[in-house]
């Protein structure tokens, strides 16, 4: 029999964080850097105390609609703390429980991510959709034949508003088509 395979084989690790008043381009700017759409925020102990999402930061935009300038509503965004934004009331998991548990719990409430914290409730890692893909995919690697190097997919699916196009395209024939 297999050893099971435990949050903590999974989560990433370390974790970028923020602290609660951070503000929202800040935020901002680093999702977009990193590509995340969570972000754990603890106290400087390491305690967590929160999460935001790239949707609490969407919520917390002033629209262009305003008819402030940009500077104008990057301005009032500075004067946005992480703390208004975040969500206080999360699940999280450790780092020894069961990988599938923690992922049952991701399909059935729908979350994005499960941040792993320690019996102190101390950040240790972060549990993301990403990372259960990341395991299936070196999975059913695993079951590939091993004759020759295969070339990853490039293949998106277009939608009907690029010139008319509702069928499967490389990236390549997609800018062609641009």
């Amino acid at each position: 029999m297999s050893p099971p395979v435990l949050v903590r084989h999974l989560m990433t690790s370390p974790v970028v964080t923020f602290f609660a008043e951070s503000t929202l381009p800040l935020a901002e700017d680093v999702m977009r850097l990193h590509k995340f759409r969570h972000l754990p925020v603890i106290e400087p102990d390491g305690r967590l105390v929160g999460l935001v999402t790239h949707r609490d930061l969407m919520r917390g935009q002033i629209s262009p609609l305003t008819g402030l300038s940009d500077e104008e509503r990057r301005a009032r965004h500075e004067e946005i703390k992480i703390r208004q934004l975040m969500t206080i009331d999360i699940w999280t998991t450790s780092p020894d429980a069961l990988a599938s548990r923690a992922g049952l719990t991701l399909l059935d409430h729908r979350y994005g991510c499960l941040p792993v914290v320690d019996e102190h409730q101390i950040l240790v890692g972060i549990l993301t959709e990403r990372d259960f893909l990341r395991f299936a995919v070196r999975t059913i690697e695993m079951h590939d034949p091993e004759r020759l190097p295969l070339p990853r997919a490039r293949t998106r699916t277009s939608s009907a508003s690029i010139r008319g196009c509702a069928s499967p395209h490389t990236l390549d024939s997609v800018a062609e088509l641009l």
